[in-house]
């Protein structure tokens, strides 16, 4: 079961929800978050390692996140803060992720973050909330980057996939620009990343094919544009991961 609740806000580009599932799931995130629980337990793994928390937890999530639940202790109520793409340039051009994702209720790197969720869940006023998400988005760029939580082969095939995914890969090619044997890096990634590379460029590809199909490009045009072979390949995959279809989607946006 999994219930979302929209939350209005005042500041455009802002997005935010609460959500109450007892699902576990696996995904991966698609754009910049501050996600906090509000009741129940959770365990989820990110990064390499699981995580744990209960009521007030923080939790950043970047995009190409790849995270899975592990277990809840009942219905898991978050609440859901996504961040403009509008003030995250800076975040996106260093290409770095936060170096600690996970924040405990009174941990001060997480004040900021507390700070935002609250200004959200009170209904405040949109000069409160950009004053929020401005200091959200500084604390995201004053944690990142302390130490790499994946090593330079995984990273540089990390960044291979994103600047070619329209493109023809091979694991070869990957291999070589990674600078690691085939073996070797596919072992490290999925350990690091929490899928195999072949499943986290298909996430890539579905992820860049919604912001096509947001921008009014028609689903018949978009399969090409983003590597895949067909239309039936791009349906597949898209409602495999979306839960619905291309054309659907694109609909409901248009």
């Amino acid at each position: 079961m999994l219930s979302i609740d929209a939350i209005p806000a005042s500041v455009p580009g802002l997005r935010a929800a609460r959500l109450t599932t007892d699902e576990l799931r696996v995904g991966m995130k698609e754009f910049h978050a501050v996600v906090r629980i509000e009741r129940g337990r959770s365990e989820w793994w990110v990064r390499g390692r699981v995580w744990t928390g209960g009521p007030g937890t923080i939790h950043l999530k970047q995009p190409g996140d790849v995270y899975r639940d592990v277990a809840h202790d009942g219905p898991v109520t978050y609440q859901a803060v996504a961040l403009p793409e509008s003030d995250l340039q800076r975040i996106r051009d260093e290409g770095k992720v936060v170096a600690h994702p996970h924040f405990k209720p009174g941990d001060e790197r997480g004040l900021l973050f507390q700070r935002l969720h609250d200004a959200v869940a009170a209904g405040a006023d949109r000069f409160t909330l950009e004053v929020a998400v401005a200091e959200a988005v500084e604390a995201f760029t004053v944690l990142r980057g302390a130490t790499p939580d994946h090593t330079r082969p995984v990273r540089r095939a990390m960044a291979y996939l994103r600047e070619r995914l329209g493109e023809v890969i091979t694991l070869d090619d990957l291999s070589t620009h990674a600078g690691y044997d085939k073996f070797h890096l596919c072992r490290a990634f999925r350990a690091q990343i929490g899928m195999p590379p072949h499943a986290y460029l298909t996430h890539l590809r579905i992820a860049r094919a919604k912001e096509l199909l947001e921008s009014g490009l028609r689903a018949s045009e978009v399969a090409t544009r983003v590597g895949f072979y067909d239309q039936s390949q791009l349906n597949r995959h898209f409602r495999r991961i979306v839960g619905t279809t291309p054309a659907r989607f694109g609909n409901t946006r248009g």
